[in-house]
Order: C-alpha cells, then sequence, then structure tokens
C-alpha cells in the first residue's frame, strides 16, 4: 500500500513537471527567465543600420535572432537594414509598427532622424531599444552600447604609445579618419581619441567625418591628404575597421612602404587578417553576442510589460537621460588576438580556421593564433 501510494505520489509530481514544462515553453521562457505568457507569439522588430559594417549581418542579427529564440521560441523577429539610408530606415519602421511589432530595437543610421520613429512607436505603446547607437529622443526605453569615449581613447592610446615605441618624434603628423556624421557613437568615438592625441605632441594634419562609414569615401579622402602631406603622415587614427582599410588601400596604392600604423573597431575578419599581415596596427574588441543577446532579454522583457533597471544612464543629445547598459571595450593587437576573438569563438566554432586561411597560416603561426 506504502509502495502504490509513493508512485502515486511521483507520478503526480511527473504530471505537474512536465506540465510547467510545456508551459514554459509554450511562453517562450527557454534557458532565460525573462519570457512570460505575454511574449509567447509577440513580433519583435530589429531595424540595424548599414551593410557596409560587416558585423551587423555577421554577428548582431544572428545572435539577436538566436536569443529571441531561445527566449521565447514562438516569437517572431521581423528584421531590416536601412543601407545607409535614413528615410529607408524610417519605412521600414513603420512597416513593422503596422504589422504589430511589442518592442522595436533600432540602431538608427541616424540618432537625430530616428527620434521620429521613437515617436511613431510611442504613440502605438511600442517600446523602443535604442541599440548601439544612442537615439536623440527622450522616449527610447533602454540604450545597449559599449562605453565609446573608451572606444576612442583605447585607440588613440595604442596608436600614440605605438608611435613612441617606434621614436617617432614629438611634433609629427597624425590623420584622423572619423565615423559617420550622422552617428552619435562616431562623435564619441572622436571626442576619446581628441582627449588622447591633443595632449600627445603629436599633431592633426587633417581629419574627415566618413559619411555612412563608407570605406570607399575614406580611401578617396586619405589618398588626397597622401598627396598633400606624403612622409609627413605618421599614423592614422581610423575609427572603425572599414574606414581602416581604406586608408590602408590609399596607402598601399600610393606605394608607401612601411605603412604607418593604421587604427580600427569592431574586429571584423578582414581588419584581424590585416593585423596579422602588419597593414593594420589594432583593432578595438567589441563582444557583440552579450551585447545582441541582452538586446534580445530586454525586448522580452518590454513585450511582458516588464521595465528592468538599468546598469546607469547615459543622456541623449537633449539631455534626457535613458536606462542603459554599457559594455567594456578590449583593444586587439597581434599579441591578443588568441585570447579575445579567437577564445570567444567570435566567427564561430572555427575561428581560428576562418583567420587563418592560406594567406596568413604563417602569420598565425608566428603569433600563435590557432
Amino acid at each position: 500500500m506504502k509502495i502504490a501510494t509513493t508512485r502515486a505520489v511521483i507520478a503526480s509530481a511527473a504530471i505537474l513537471l512536465t506540465a510547467a514544462t510545456l508551459t514554459a515553453c509554450s511562453n517562450g521562457s527557454g534557458s532565460g527567465s525573462s519570457s512570460t505568457a505575454g511574449a509567447s507569439k509577440a513580433q519583435i522588430g530589429l531595424l540595424l543600420p548599414d551593410s557596409v559594417t560587416a558585423r551587423y549581418e555577421s554577428a548582431d542579427k544572428p545572435f539577436f535572432e538566436a536569443k529571441i529564440k531561445d527566449l521565447c521560441p514562438d516569437c517572431k523577429v521581423l528584421y531590416s537594414n536601412a543601407d545607409g539610408d535614413a528615410s529607408k530606415q524610417q519605412q521600414q519602421a513603420e512597416s513593422m509598427l503596422t504589422q504589430g511589432v511589442k518592442v522595436l530595437v533600432l540602431d538608427p543610421f541616424d540618432g537625430e532622424a530616428a527620434a521620429s520613429i521613437v515617436g511613431e512607436a510611442k504613440a502605438k505603446n511600442v517600446p523602443v531599444i535604442s541599440y548601439d547607437r544612442l537615439i536623440n529622443s527622450p522616449d527610447s526605453n533602454y540604450y545597449i552600447s559599449f562605453d565609446n569615449e573608451k572606444v576612442g581613447q583605447l585607440q588613440a592610446t595604442a596608436l600614440v604609445d605605438k608611435l613612441k615605441k617606434d621614436n617617432v618624434a614629438s611634433g609629427a603628423g597624425i590623420l584622423m579618419v572619423n565615423g559617420s556624421p550622422t552617428d552619435n557613437n562616431a562623435t564619441l568615438f572622436k571626442k576619446g581619441a581628441h582627449s588622447v592625441i591633443d595632449s600627445s605632441g603629436y599633431k592633426v594634419l587633417a581629419e574627415f567625418d566618413t559619411p555612412g562609414w563608407d570605406p570607399a569615401k575614406a580611401q578617396d579622402w586619405v589618398a588626397g591628404q597622401i598627396t598633400q602631406f606624403g612622409s609627413q603622415i605618421k599614423g592614422i587614427y581610423a575609427a572603425n575597421d572599414g574606414t581602416g582599410g581604406g586608408a590602408i588601400a590609399s596607402l598601399k596604392a600610393a606605394n608607401v612602404s612601411p605603412i604607418p600604423p593604421v587604427t580600427g573597431q569592431d574586429a571584423e575578419l578582414a581588419g584581424i587578417q590585416r593585423i596579422l599581415a602588419g597593414d593594420q596596427y589594432m583593432t578595438v574588441y567589441k563582444a557583440l553576442k552579450p551585447e545582441a543577446e541582452k538586446a534580445a532579454e530586454l525586448a522580452v522583457d518590454l513585450a511582458n510589460g516588464k521595465k528592468p533597471k538599468g546598469d546607469t544612464t547615459v543622456n541623449t543629445a537633449g539631455g534626457a537621460a535613458i536606462q542603459s547598459f554599457l559594455l567594456t571595450p578590449v583593444a586587439v593587437t597581434t599579441d591578443n588576438i588568441e585570447s579575445t576573438v579567437v577564445k570567444d569563438e567570435f566567427y564561430g566554432s572555427d575561428s581560428a580556421a576562418k583567420i587563418c586561411t592560406a594567406d596568413y597560416k604563417a602569420d598565425c603561426d608566428k603569433y600563435g593564433v590557432k
């Protein structure tokens, strides 16, 4: 009798556990704690700014979609890329709002223009997460990014330290290839970089805000500066790997040798390979997976009506304080490729193989990338 009773209790417990598991799955809880019934079949919009920056399609989008699927299996991600067009991004957002998204995750091509998207979303009671780039609107619900002044400081510090290590005389010239004038992050990168360069003893020969982060525009500008300044150029601050690649292409086309140190950002595969080959000096690694996954967690929370507190607040250009989560960037040179992008499987489980193609095999062996 006792055995039968015990079996009945165990059976009942198993039924309850199964029911609870099924309920959790139907609510999209997956392996996270963010989901409840409210988001079980929510549509979540993801709007990214351009196609010239490799990270968006190769990292941000797949990481975000995978985390949403993990947290909320029945949720649907609606995705659009603005291709460097603020008007196109506006139309994409309006389309998503018409389709009934419950949350918008918006990486604005133009942080000022995107304020109108936030306004339209607010009118429909749709919360907006300002992703990676800050939108100049008091009505964004959250901002997720990196400490972007720190990014500029890391880039400039690496460049200045390299010039000093190479015994480049004080007063020597630097070019600054900044990011897009429509990107609030670019303003912060530039501010952080100037805070280091302006007191370094080196001289900024000229600087350029690259429209749309377009590598071709950066390349054209640097080509003109090489014609003007020639051997006076001892280093190039480039705000990301795309503009850095454009600068390096100009230097090679002009037969500049040796190539002066050039900075970058985003740890793009091509950027890492240029670093190994000695064409680019450094990049800034930003752990995009945690950034994208945090955005996904917040999106599911917001779809459920939850409003977690940020780790800090960041002020928009208009002075509004936005609940924020800021991750820490890391400077990468040949010294720590293995311990950063490879260890974190930044390009997938075969990151080393993707980096160390035949053209870069000897360089990988030299710097212990495996």
